[in-house]
């Protein structure tokens, strides 16, 4: 999951403060974003950051500690996202399709030069790369605690345990696909699908 979502996980009680910070934050992770699609991620700098967003190098560590923090920022609102449109799910549909369904409409939402070029961000950086596995178990506890939400049933939490598991496996299996294709790129919402496909017909 990529991009740099606004307005994500805005508290209902935010104070002029805290709004100013939030619109702050978001506007340096939008600028960077810029630069670092038009630079490169290692031709960056975070005083061109700094100066691009308006604010002091010293400023900028007030929000983050690095140019990574930046990317997992995006990530971590898009991840966000989804688990707000999970929460939404009605417990009368089952968690896997669900869990599907909510993934397919987040990657649907980025066309597909959005895609590769913050992908090609992410491989870009190997202090990013190095976090991949440490990001996936993350989405997994994620998904796994807001399907025990929507699903309340304590029986059946070894079962949405699994669906975390699998569905963070079908989402890396189906990106690794779509990474590595060649040609006229097909989306990646459909190696999405595919896997999840693939999925229920081998269980």
């Amino acid at each position: 999951m990529t991009g740099i979502p606004s307005r994500a996980g805005i508290a209902p009680a935010e104070g002029l403060r805290e709004r100013k910070r939030r619109e702050t934050r978001q506007r340096i992770a939008e600028v960077a974003l810029r630069l670092f699609l038009t630079d490169g991620y290692d031709g960056t700098t975070l005083d061109a950051i700094a100066a691009a967003a308006g604010i002091s190098r010293r400023t900028f560590f007030s929000y983050f500690k690095s140019k990574d923090d930046i990317i997992l920022f995006g990530l971590d609102a898009d991840s966000a996202m989804l688990i707000a449109d999970l929460l939404k799910t009605s417990p009368d549909v089952a968690p896997l399709d669900a869990v599907r369904d909510v993934m397919v409409k987040r990657i649907a939402s980025y066309t597909t030069e959005q895609m590769i070029a913050v992908d090609n961000l992410m491989m870009s950086s190997e202090s990013l790369l190095a976090r991949k596995q440490t990001r996936y178990a993350e989405q997994e506890q994620l998904l796994f605690n807001a399907l025990c939400e929507v699903w309340r049933q304590p029986e059946r939490r070894a079962a949405l345990r699994m669906v975390a598991m699998v569905s963070i496996g079908a989402m890396r299996v189906a990106l690794a696909g779509w990474r590595e294709q060649t040609g006229q790129r097909k989306p990646a919402a459909k190696f999405l699908r595919d896997a999840f496909d693939s999925l229920r017909t081998e269980l």
